[in-house]
């Protein structure tokens, strides 16, 4: 009996413990992920449920406003070329549609709206970067509404899927490079007071003109009052008089005074003419001023555009003249080392040759000295007798060469002529003698060997020019 009350018990315990455990309660602004069971989660927002304790498992997303920081860190080129930083501030949700609670899902489970923003701060930067270029400086300044609903529109097809909706995109400030927007703000402050000051001057002369009417209407009363006056009391006719001529001096000091009047409205109006054309000038001035600077920061990036080129086309081409000079030294060199290993190998060979030359001069010279050496008197002779024809050939050369002879008797029964042909046997006469002596063989001797009285008488025998060659 026992025993069936306590397993009751202890079942209806076990569910209150796990109804307890098991219950999950989700806010507004953040949506419960109940996943583990089933092949879709369950998704509560602003409703509580039960999960099955061990079995499922709690996630949470972050549901509310979260706001994104957007800063270019750097400067920015408009779609006119200027320099801008923005600063943005977006404000983003999660898209608590099915198809966009299943990309949240996947991307921004379980973080905080701090760790959601940093992640898609990124994108959104970009996004602005990329406006930024399409835009003018005025544009981005003047009209910032435009400015922020292309960011949105740009930004949204990023964060459609990450699962983010995009609710607002507010301009903070802007900020140019070269403190244009701060000139143009000037400008306007410039005008706004130049448009005060002729609202002023227009605002004295209606002012002066309704006093004019305003005394105008009150002299003609006065004058048609008199006039009444002066009609109904005509036997008044001093007191008619002296009123007249009140009215008289009246009316000339109000026409005097309209007059005056007429010529200062005249004179503000020809005022506010000229201070309107001397503004007009002033503000062309500055616009074309602004023109000049304008160009000259065009012109000073494109000669130092130009002047990096230069630069890049020098260095390159220094390199090139460097490599071509490396190459023609090293071809030099190399000619260099050839010519200087050709001249080494000329000159040994010269040297071999006139070594060689030398040495065969030396053995001829040696072989003549042993052949003078063999030849005795008869072989000297006999030399002496083979060049005796070109000898006597070249003794009579002079007298070859004499063209015309003129004959003169020298008294002693000789002509001219027998004594040139009587000097040849002289001559040769004479070189017989010197060689003779020059050599120490008697030719005569020599010459007279084959004769008989040689052979027998004095036993002259001539041997030794066949062995000689």
């Amino acid at each position: 009996m026992l025993f069936q009350i306590i397993i009751p018990v202890l079942i209806v315990l076990a569910v209150l413990a796990m109804i307890l455990t098991g219950y999950v309660k989700a806010s507004p602004d953040v949506a419960v992920i109940i996943s583990g069971l089933r092949k879709t989660p369950r998704v509560l927002i602003g409703r509580a449920g039960i999960k099955i304790p061990f079995l499922e498992k709690v996630d949470h997303l972050h549901l509310g406003q979260i706001s994104v920081d957007i800063k270019t860190d750097t400067y920015i080129p408009t779609n006119d070329f200027i320099n801008v930083k923005v600063d943005a501030i977006a404000k983003v949700r999660v898209d608590t549609s099915d198809e966009g609670m299943l990309k949240a899902e996947r991307n921004f489970l379980n973080k905080t709206p701090e760790e959601i923003a940093l992640e898609l701060q990124d994108s959104l930067q970009g996004n602005m970067r990329e406006i930024i270029g399409t835009l003018d400086l005025k544009t981005i300044n003047t009209d910032r509404d435009s400015f922020s609903d292309q960011v949105m529109a740009k930004a949204s097809k990023d964060m459609e899927k990450l699962g983010i909706e995009i609710l607002s995109c507010n301009i903070q400030n802007v900020i140019d490079e070269n403190g244009l927007i701060n000139d143009l703000g000037m400008d306007n402050t410039s005008k706004i007071k130049k448009d005060a000051q002729i609202a002023k001057a227009e605002a004295d002369r209606d002012v002066a003109i309704a006093k004019a009417r305003a005394d105008k209407a009150a002299n003609d009363a006065r004058v048609e009052a008199e006039t009444q006056i002066a009609q109904r009391n005509n036997e008044l006719a001093i007191k008619q008089a002296e009123l007249k001529l009140q009215s008289d001096k009246k009316l000339a000091m109000a026409d005097a005074a309209y007059e005056i009047e007429t010529q200062e409205q005249e004179k503000t109006i020809q005022t506010a003419t000229i201070n309107a054309q001397i503004a007009k000038a002033e503000r062309e001035s500055e616009l074309k001023l602004k023109e000049v600077e304008v160009r000259q920061h065009e012109l000073a990036a494109a000669i130092e555009k130009e002047a990096d080129a230069k630069k890049y086309a020098s260095e390159k081409e220094a390199e090139a003249n460097l490599i071509r000079m490396k190459k023609e030294a090293e071809a030099k060199k190399y000619l260099a080392q050839m010519e200087a290993e050709a001249i080494e190998a000329k000159g040994k060979a010269e040297a071999q040759a006139i070594r060689e030359k030398g040495l065969a001069e030396a053995q001829a010279m040696e072989k003549k000295a042993e052949a003078y050496q063999k030849y005795n008197g008869a072989a000297m002779a006999e030399m002496m007798i083979r060049i005796m024809p070109e000898l006597a050939a070249q003794i009579a050369k002079p007298i070859s060469a004499i063209d015309k002879v003129t004959i003169y008797d020298s008294g002693n029964g000789q002509s001219g002529v027998s004594q040139v042909s009587a000097n040849m046997p002289v001559i040769m006469k004479q070189v017989f003698d010197t060689m003779s002596e020059a050599t120490g063989v008697d030719l005569r001797e020599i010459m007279k060997a084959n004769t008989y009285d040689a052979k027998v008488n004095k036993n002259i025998n001539v041997t030794g020019i066949e062995n000689v060659k």
